[in-house]
């Protein structure tokens, strides 16, 4: 199974390879972001149209086991010319169907795509604002190289890659691959890996409520959170998706991916900056999940200097908005009771400038755990990157059937720097990643240490993790760097050196024998060669 799963991402790459070159050969095929654009655009068009079909095909199955013939005129008409459907399905126009497109003739294409496009958004509130109208009769490929992408996105089906958590993302991850070797960290996009989502989910447990990441990018947070709810709870229902994004692009590829994943979500009218236009301000969120743009320093706005979420605290540096995006976070958790999980750059963790804000946090018990991850985790960035857990509520109390402990004054440091034993293979660059045992690991340590009967205090495993008290913070000056406080054994003390010493010497009297036999061998030979001369 896992060697069929190698094979899918390998025939995945080489079909968005394949159009990605015709795309790049194209006349007329605009930017890379253009590219890309327009190839989201097609693989949203696929995938939609291929979960009506299955949606279609589902029903007409129904109807036979229900004794009604799906061929009768009435039967059609009662349900098939405006059927509903409960899994997230929608209903497309037969213009907007890719049957209706793959089957259109190349010449016609570009035309056959907007309208497409232009029935989606007519008839569906929540498609609609999932692309941008007039994406293919603006670029208006040569009909060969738009009918050659088309027939290589047909490859991509779930049918052929299986029930993938997240297939969009991965299309959208490849050319952020394709993107990163040129791109610089401040234009560059972050697209959050898999196993970096799902050790956040597993650790703060978002089964329930609402749900906010405030720089949502292609949606990912939200998509492996509901994976995780499904497989532990199993009523995505349950849970209400907010977030907001910057990019319009990147915003709307967010809104395909909920859409197709039937998850009902508020992403905002528009998209726009969290910072100077917040689209949920007033709103309290159960959960936040985030991967903000690491060190971003092309947030600041003067309109910013009295914004009521730092009020509490200070204005955050103009130069990076790393306590920008933490005392934004804050300021959208629940009281009482709101969790969040979110990754920055490890130059937070004790950033001078910063001081007063970090210090405040850690007095006013606000920051739970800080976990510092592995490097290479990413695509666009090796740099380690660390896992701030924020608590509204370190109090005891039943957390999704848990007894937790009175944690207050207490932050758990973790340190995973060593966990790189897994690579990626096929990758441009080296890339590692956490498998599922130890995610689970990790989860079970942060579990383990909120949970009623735990010893704060003797809560400890060198080079891993540690409980530290407040109090040893504000000594190390309020630096929340995990090697500060986590016992790192000197391995050279537990050396021999009297024995090391005597086998190193036992090894150069060993070598200098053998010279020495080499040597004699040498001259017995050349004295040979001499007597034969």
């Amino acid at each position: 199974m896992a060697k069929k799963k190698q094979d899918d991402a390998f025939n995945l790459d080489n079909i968005l390879f394949k159009c990605r070159d015709i795309l790049r050969q194209a006349r007329n095929s605009g930017s890379f972001f253009e590219k890309r654009d327009m190839m989201l655009t097609l693989v949203f068009l696929r995938f939609i149209g291929e979960k009506f079909e299955d949606g279609i095909e589902k029903l007409r199955q129904q109807l036979i086991a229900d004794g009604l013939d799906p061929e009768d005129p009435d039967i059609q008409a009662a349900f098939f010319e405006d059927a509903t459907f409960t899994d997230g399905t929608y209903f497309l126009p037969v213009e907007a169907r890719w049957s209706t497109i793959i089957n259109t003739p190349a010449p016609q294409l570009n035309v056959a795509l907007d309208t497409a496009l232009h029935s989606i958004a007519a008839t569906s509130k929540q498609l609609k604002g999932c692309f941008v109208e007039g994406t293919f009769t603006t670029r208006n490929l040569a009909a060969n190289d738009i009918k050659k992408v088309v027939d290589e996105v047909n490859k991509i089906s779930h049918k052929a890659f299986g029930e993938e958590k997240d297939l969009i993302g991965r299309v959208y991850e490849y050319f952020l691959k394709e993107f990163a070797v040129n791109a610089t960290k401040e234009e560059g996009e972050y697209y959050t890996p898999h196993d970096v989502v799902q050790l956040i989910a597993a650790m703060i447990e978002p089964f329930d409520g609402t749900l906010y990441d405030p720089c949502c990018g292609s949606g990912g947070m939200f998509i492996q959170s509901a994976d995780l709810i499904q497989s532990k709870q199993g009523d995505i229902s349950r849970i209400n998706i907010y977030g907001q994004e910057k990019e319009p692009a990147t915003y709307r590829l967010a809104k395909m991916n909920l859409a197709l994943r039937g998850l009902s979500h508020n992403l905002g009218e528009e998209a726009d900056s969290t910072f100077t236009h917040d689209l949920h301000k007033g709103l309290y969120f159960d959960y936040i999940m985030a991967n903000p743009p690491f060190n971003l320093k092309s947030w600041y706005d003067p309109n910013l200097s009295s914004d009521s979420r730092w009020t509490d605290y200070a204005t955050p540096p103009e130069s990076n908005a790393n306590y920008a995006w933490i005392l934004h976070i804050l300021s959208h958790l629940k009281h009482g009771s709101g969790v969040a999980g979110f990754l920055l750059a490890n130059g937070a963790l004790n950033d001078d400038v910063a001081f007063e804000i970090r210090k405040k946090l850690i007095e006013n018990d606000k920051v739970e755990a800080i976990i510092i991850l592995p490097r290479e985790l990413f695509i666009t960035t090796d740099i380690s990157v660390t896992l701030w857990i924020l608590n509204q509520n370190k109090k005891g109390c039943n957390y999704h059937g848990r007894e937790l402990r009175d944690r207050s004054k207490e932050i758990l440091f973790m340190d995973l720097r060593t966990w790189t034993e897994n690579p990626v293979k096929g990758e441009q660059k080296k890339k590692v990643m956490l498998t599922s045992e130890q995610i689970q690991h990790a989860a079970e340590i942060y579990h383990t240490w909120q949970n009623s009967g735990t010893d704060g205090e003797k809560y400890a495993v060198p080079e891993l993790y540690r409980s530290v008290g407040i109090e040893e913070i504000s000594q190390q000056n309020y630096s929340l760097i995990p090697s500060k406080y986590i016992e790192f054994i000197d391995h050279d003390l537990e050396i021999d050196y009297e024995k090391e010493m005597a086998r190193i010497q036992d090894e150069i009297r060993a070598v200098i024998q053998q010279g020495e036999e080499s040597s004699k061998m040498l001259k017995e030979a050349f004295e040979g060669i001499g007597h034969g001369i």
